[in-house]
């Protein structure tokens, strides 16, 4: 196997289709591992394989609610330790011996901060002590010594101390900036030696995204815009395209990742817009423009279908319409419905849908005079300046980059 790739085994209780938020997050660090090129496995108690790239070990010792485990854990949380906790650890340690034999890293999640399975924790302990190739990595999600409802059943000594020591040679991760100021006070260290990786968040999920619509994202490199306008209208001249083209021109002088979407195919009528689609694309080129104004007519010679502009008006930050003319405007309405910000000629029949609640422009405004004013709402705007950081740090692919490929490289 190639140096740089690892074989990775995630552990924790249960794995999807368990509903939780770290069963979640071990899912998505599974994929995004796996399409790094890295050998990923699972093991938990509960769940089910869920990728077929992906295998999972069921090791059934290692249920948070395993019979055996619910016994001990009663004892453990009334301060006494039974005889029957060191033939446990013995027997999960002798499962996980040979799950994680062939493994170069070992990611733990919450297994090592929570007191769900003690003898879990010590089993790990034990494996981590030994002079072996495995490489540990501590994810906390939640620590049971801060948190409060948790304290009545912790004590001194082992094994509950398991969860507030500093293992040797282990890599401590957390998921936010608290989390790694309580986890240095609790184990004593600098919060320098822990590292913080947030969660992320699943964009083409949480917005329903249809395949089609997730296809062009990748293509045209759309999430690393900041902000995207929208255009969703044919290739005729009375829609003024080029003043749209020229304004983002502008506007990437001040918001330099700004970019135009245009989502409609030629006019169909009118054999004079095959011409105007050449002057926009050389106009396009003449911007400096490639790549940060896309024809969605140069992908596909069929309009959209409605499901995937529908999806446009959800990812875009604003909508552009600079038209000449327009009989009623239905772009403005379903910007309106889907909360954009709408920026658009004043003509009639716009400022009657928009009234006071659109910003309007000449169809023959000074470019820059339009990107300075996109630019100022925009910026002036918490709900869009929320939205551009949320897409640049917390999608998982961003996630993945930043916080969990460098963990695998140490």
């Amino acid at each position: 196997m190639n140096r740089t790739k690892r074989r990775v085994a995630l552990l924790h209780y249960s794995t999807p289709p368990v509903v939780g938020g770290v069963e979640s997050v071990l899912a998505h660090h599974a994929r995004l591992m796996t399409e790094a090129g890295h050998a990923v496995k699972i093991v938990a108690a509960r769940g089910e394989a869920w990728d077929e790239r992906i295998p999972l070990m069921r090791l059934p010792l290692m249920d948070s609610r395993h019979p055996e485990v619910l016994e001990i854990k009663a004892e453990l949380d009334a301060g006494r330790v039974p005889p029957g906790f060191a033939r446990l650890v013995d027997a999960i340690e002798l499962t996980l011996r040979p799950a994680l034999a062939d493994a170069d890293v070992v990611v733990a999640h919450n297994v090592c901060s929570l007191h769900k399975n003690l003898a879990l924790t010590a089993a790990l302990h034990r494996l981590n002590g030994e002079a072996h190739a495995w490489r540990f990595i501590l994810w906390h999600h939640d620590l049971a010594w801060t948190t409060p409802r948790y304290r009545p059943e912790l004590h001194d000594g082992y094994p509950w101390d398991l969860l507030r020591t500093d293992w040797p040679g282990v890599r401590h991760v957390v998921v936010s900036e608290p989390r790694r100021r309580e986890l240095a006070e609790l184990l004593g260290l600098p919060a320098e030696r822990i590292v913080v990786a947030p969660n992320g968040v699943e964009t083409a999920h949480l917005l329903k995204l249809e395949t089609q619509t997730r296809t062009l994202v990748r293509m045209l490199n759309l999430a690393e815009a900041e902000p995207l306008l929208l255009l969703p209208v044919r290739l005729t001249p009375r829609k003024n395209i080029e003043l749209a083209l020229r304004a983002v021109a502008a506007l990437r002088r001040q918001m330099p990742q700004a970019m135009l979407l245009v989502t409609g195919p030629e006019g169909p009528h009118n054999p004079a817009n095959a011409e105007y689609r050449r002057r926009l694309l050389a106009l396009r080129d003449e911007l400096g423009l490639r790549g940060a104004a896309h024809f969605v007519a140069e992908h596909t010679p069929e309009f959209l279908p409605d499901a995937v502009v529908a999806d446009f008006f959800r990812l875009a930050d604003a909508l552009i319409l600079p038209s000449r003319e327009e009989g009623f405007g239905i772009p403005l309405v379903e910007a309106a419905i889907t909360r954009l910000p709408v920026f658009c000629a004043d003509i009639p029949p716009l400022r009657d849908l928009g009234g006071d609640d659109a910003t309007y422009f000449s169809p023959e405004a000074d470019p820059e005079a339009v990107a300075a004013m996109i630019a100022a709402r925009l910026q002036a705007d918490p709900a869009y300046r929320f939205a551009a950081r949320a897409r640049r740090s917390f999608s998982w692919e961003a996630i993945y980059t930043a916080h969990v490929a460098p963990l695998l490289r140490l």
